[in-house]
């Protein structure tokens, strides 16, 4: 299980990598001056994505709790919520560098993504600790 989350934290890192120089050239051939959620990509994925899968890691190294029941489960539930927090930032920051004018409606939706992929990544990750720590106590 630690190859897998060390080759999950790749992928997140090449992922915030690839949103960090999204958020740079689209900002700069759409003349974007000002703060934009696209900004936050970058570090949410590094911090979320990369930085978790390596503190996953060697946790997985000293505990070994992923041989309990639900522990893959968690960690796709986890991506998952990270994911649609992911796409909450980029509508959000698109609509922001474009200067789109929203509905109350859609604004209040991509809010409303952005708040479910937190719930879900919340909960998944307190879930998570208790395994860890179930798996600290033995």
């Amino acid at each position: 299980m630690t190859k897998r989350y060390a080759k999950t934290a790749i992928v997140y890192a090449v992922i915030a990598m690839v949103c960090g120089v999204f958020f740079r050239e689209f900002t700069k051939y759409k003349a974007f001056e000002g703060s934009t959620n696209l900004s936050l990509m970058h570090a949410h994925y590094f911090m979320l994505g990369m930085l978790f899968f390596l503190v996953l890691m060697l946790l997985e190294k000293n505990f070994e709790f992923s041989s309990q029941k639900s522990v893959g489960l968690l960690s796709v539930t986890y991506q998952t919520g990270l994911n649609i927090t992911g796409i909450g930032f980029f509508m959000r920051g698109l609509m922001q560098v474009l200067q789109n004018e929203v509905s109350r409606g859609l604004d209040a939706s991509i809010s409303g993504i952005a708040g479910i992929g937190h719930i879900i990544m919340g909960v998944s990750l307190v879930i998570m600790l208790f395994k860890i720590k179930k798996a600290a106590e033995k």
